[in-house]
């Protein structure tokens, strides 16, 4: 899908010039909150054979997005809080700008149990789709 496209099917998307600016977009942290939740929320669904809702922990997302090699491209006095926020806004624009399917990332969530390896896998599987 050209980015044209991507405009009018996410009108409220602004233009993200690096990475970094995507991971630092906290509109997009509270969008990704949601989604994430949604996401992990069905990939625990599937695991389990029956219908969960689940909040992912702040300090999964950190650790995961450090894992994925993610946190150099940040500034090295951010809380794990804000880390967190990256993760998500991340993983939400990769979703809007079609670079993987909601359906891909709760396939992704669901092979692993521990959740920090999850979205580890996750967020690597991501930052190697998104270009820039």
């Amino acid at each position: 899908m050209d980015s044209k496209r991507r405009e009018k099917r996410f009108p409220f998307l602004t233009a993200h010039k690096t990475l970094a600016d995507v991971l630092a977009d906290h509109k997009l942290a509270a969008l990704g909150d949601a989604y994430v939740n949604f996401a992990y929320s069905l990939a625990v669904s599937n695991r389990k054979k029956q219908p969960s809702g689940v909040k992912v922990k702040g300090h999964v997302l950190a650790e995961a997005l450090k894992k994925a090699g993610l946190r150099e491209r940040l500034s090295s006095r951010m809380s794990r809080h804000t880390l967190a926020d990256a993760a998500e806004a991340l993983i939400v624009y990769a979703w809007l700008q079609n670079y993987i399917t909601m359906g891909e990332c709760v396939a992704v969530l669901e092979k692993v149990e521990d959740s920090i390896e999850a979205f580890s896998q996750l967020l690597t599987t991501v930052k190697n789709r998104v270009k820039f």
